[in-house]
């Protein structure tokens, strides 16, 4: 009953969302009676602010529609590759009249970006995807939202997670021979066993997997995140947090763990912050600093659109990562296309590079958790290995923003470069030559 209740409260505030976002553009226009008052501008920014605490968030678009290389403006086209029930594989086409910059741009690797699945939308890696595209060509998986995927589709399983990115990793290799695969926070645990289960079935595996700030080992350093998926039981987030689709959206019936209460998890994180954010978003309207408040906007448009989780999925995340550790414990079993058990084994990889990524402050995956990929992958040559630990970097911080784009990214950029011929080609140098 609580998602039906959730909608009935958010379709009852709808009109006094919309009654407010009106009443402030009246206040904040000076060519009308309400907008000559002396108190206009205040009035205008209380009733701007209460429209947003307010409002439905919609999925935002990742809306790169040009780049810059170089000089050079680079037209963006936005594309979907594959469509799955549950995800899309989207892709960023590049395009340019400029001739040498056509051939630099064919000849540049091709990445898959695993989104997590984890209550955002892919849109959150926006800025991953616009600072890999001055220099690859690049994919990213858009999963969709569970509530609108009918329950005709079927259900949607951890092991779903891991084929899902065993076919798109097959389709990118189809296409160019091979590729190269990022995973941020959640999709660490799914793609590394993707990567396994090809790896111990003998198919071509990505030349380079550089994983960011994930819960390979959440038992390290575990955070208040980890802590409560390993202090309360399976039966607990079955009956508490699981419930079904309502009948106004098209997977009506679907078992789901509703965005509206995962979106209230991380907003109880940091109260404080969030508070203390709107209320400086509030003095913003008031001084016309519009700036800053536009920055509140983008950043807050992002953070509130949330999605449903299929309970399968979600439930078996649980279990598997955060409760039985069947990963870094060697006990993981996935259901292949045949319906037999398929053991995910981390050691079977001896080709793809790997390079690991956490932050210094993450307060999501704890420090070491991502790092653990490096014990598991033993049968990787250590000199094809690498570990970054960002200096003063949240969670959000190694994949978006400055940190990202000047201390991250060109780590990445090197890395995927540097064993972009295949795992028996020198070592090149960012420029592109080869070292002695």
């Amino acid at each position: 009953m609580l998602y039906q209740i959730y909608e009935a409260q958010r379709s009852l505030m709808e009109p006094f969302a919309d009654f407010a976002q009106a009443a402030s553009k009246l206040y904040s226009n000076p060519l009308t009676p309400f907008g000559s008052h002396p108190m206009a501008q205040r009035v205008s920014a209380g009733y701007d602010l209460m429209y947003r605490l307010g409002k439905d968030y919609e999925k935002p678009e990742f809306g790169i529609k040009t780049i810059d290389v170089e000089g050079t403006e680079i037209a963006i086209h936005e594309r979907v590759e594959i469509d799955k029930p549950f995800c899309e594989l989207r892709r960023f086409k590049r395009f340019t009249d400029d001739p040498d910059t056509l051939v630099r741009l064919k000849g540049q690797p091709a990445v898959l970006i695993v989104a997590p699945l984890s209550g955002h939308y892919a849109t959150l890696l926006r800025d991953t995807v616009k600072t890999m595209l001055r220099d690859h060509k690049v994919y990213i998986t858009d999963w969709k939202n569970a509530r609108m995927v009918p329950l005709e589709d079927g259900e949607f399983h951890l092991d779903d997670y891991v084929h899902y990115v065993e076919d798109f990793i097959r389709h990118l290799q189809g296409i160019y021979g091979n590729c190269h695969v990022i995973s941020v926070c959640q999709p660490t645990v799914p793609v590394l066993a993707a990567v396994s289960l090809m790896a111990s079935r003998g198919e071509p595996t990505p030349l380079t997997m550089t994983m960011m700030g994930g819960p390979i080992d959440a038992r390290k350093s575990p955070t208040a995140v980890n802590n409560l998926a390993m202090n309360k039981s399976f039966e607990w987030f079955e009956a508490n947090v699981i419930y079904r689709v309502p009948p106004n959206f098209p997977g009506a019936g679907r078992r789901v763990y509703p965005g509206f209460m995962q979106h209230a998890g991380f907003v109880a994180m940091n109260p404080d912050r969030h508070l203390s954010s709107h209320y400086d978003y509030f003095k913003h309207l008031i001084a016309g600093d519009d700036t800053n408040a536009e920055a509140h906007r983008q950043f807050y448009d992002e953070y509130n659109a949330v999605l449903d989780m299929d309970a399968d999925y979600y439930l078996e995340t649980i279990r598997v990562v955060f409760q039985e550790f069947a990963l870094v414990n060697g006990t993981w079993d996935v259901i292949n296309a045949e319906g037999d058990l398929e053991r995910v084994r981390p050691e079977d990889i001896t080709t793809t590079a790997h390079f690991t990524i956490e932050g210094e402050l993450d307060d999501i995956s704890g420090s070491g958790q991502t790092e653990a990929a490096h014990d598991l992958c033993f049968n990787v040559p250590k000199a094809r290995q690498k570990h970054l630990e960002v200096k003063g970097a949240g969670h959000y911080g190694i994949f978006s923003g400055r940190r990202w784009r000047d201390v991250v990214y060109p780590q990445v950029r090197d890395f995927i470069l540097q064993y972009n011929d295949g795992p028996g080609a020198k070592p090149k140098r960012a420029n592109g030559s080869r070292r002695g």
